[in-house]
């Protein structure tokens, strides 16, 4: 293998699998669990 390869020759694709990684959902939760998740990210 080499060290370094040059990419900026390369030609860009898009991901045939990138539908299927990601699917939308809607979903009901309660204030409860939304203040609890709210202040697990601060």
């Amino acid at each position: 293998m080499k060290p370094e390869y040059d990419l900026t020759k390369m030609k860009s694709r898009p991901n045939p699998y990138a539908k299927k990684l990601k699917q939308q959902v809607n979903l009901s939760l309660g204030i409860e669990v939304i203040e609890y998740f709210e202040k697990k990210a601060q």
